[in-house]
């Protein structure tokens, strides 16, 4: 175990009341945005890297709730490894960087091919004390995808950028194209894998299609982060997102143009600068092709 005054701290989590104590190994999987897996959970339990109130975790320990957990990045801990792919960076500052994800690459993952091992060759490394030894996405958009990703470049904005989306202050909204005739706007609040979910949904333009009935250009704002949640959401209503192999009606998901689904804008107040930003990223030309007059 490397010393802790070497060791970078990433996230802090503070667990909430408990209605029975767990082990610090069933606990830490998912928890921490930076573990992509459980078997990375643990890696990080074992070598050292995760605090409780301070004191270095181990996997049998317990906690009963109130705990504050603290993950650690090592500065010497082995590289991954990079790939060459240009991205448009749609904003970047000494803290954080905001990218367009193409619609078929993962974000992150043990694969070669994530566009977390693109972005220490398209972002500037950042001068403050604490940077990150690779620049973090903060959240996720599913491989199909495409849009605004945010990125961290240091520890504390790391940190506050994962608190403010736990808190719900970052406002996201994608465009998508529904198949089906359907309301106008409307909340959906179906659960999702048993636990809370909202989604807004407007619909911004219709048009009648003689293979799909109906297409609508649509702007979703999802106040919850669930996987998958806007396709789920979408199709709960009847109204799957068009391209949606998943969720969609077999032999009506348009063939060769991947998912219509983009994170369209990204809006919040800057953690460190507390200046207000609001990036857009441009809709992809398919988009357009449905949609000629789009205004979103």
């Amino acid at each position: 175990m490397e010393p802790k005054e070497n060791l970078l701290k990433i996230e802090t989590h503070t667990a909430p009341a408990l209605a029975e104590r767990i082990r610090l190994s069933d606990y830490i999987p998912g928890i921490f945005k930076t573990l992509a897996s459980r078997k990375a959970s643990k890696k990080a339990i074992k070598n050292g890297l995760i605090t409780i109130n301070g004191d270095i975790g181990f996997t049998g320990d317990y906690l009963n709730g109130h705990e504050v957990l603290d993950l650690y990045q090592s500065p010497t801990q082995t590289k991954k490894p990079s790939i060459d792919l240009n991205l448009n960076v749609l904003f970047e500052d000494d803290y954080l960087a905001i990218v367009f994800k193409p619609a078929g690459i993962v974000v992150s993952g043990n694969k070669k091919f994530t566009l977390e091992n693109a972005l220490a060759t398209n972002l500037k490394k950042s001068s403050q004390k604490d940077v990150l030894q690779r620049p973090e996405p903060v959240h996720r958009l599913d491989y199909p995808t495409s849009g605004a990703l945010l990125i961290a470049k240091t520890s504390k904005a790391l940190i506050d950028l994962n608190k403010m989306f736990e808190d719900k202050t970052i406002k996201k909204i994608y465009a998508a194209v529904t198949m089906g005739i359907q309301q106008k706007e409307g909340i959906i609040e179906t659960e999702i894998d048993d636990k809370p979910s909202k989604t807004i949904y407007r619909v911004l333009q219709t048009q009648p299609s003689q293979k799909y009935n109906t297409l609508n250009l649509m702007e979703l704002q999802p106040h919850t982060g669930r996987r998958h949640q806007l396709r789920k959401h979408m199709a709960s209503l009847g109204n799957p997102i068009f391209g949606d192999l998943l969720y969609g009606e077999e032999g009506k998901n348009g063939k060769g143009n991947g998912l219509y689904l983009h994170a369209f804008s990204i809006q919040f107040q800057h953690p460190i600068t507390g200046k207000e930003v609001s990036i857009h990223a441009p809709l992809p030309k398919k988009f357009n092709q449905l949609f000629p007059n789009i205004s979103i």
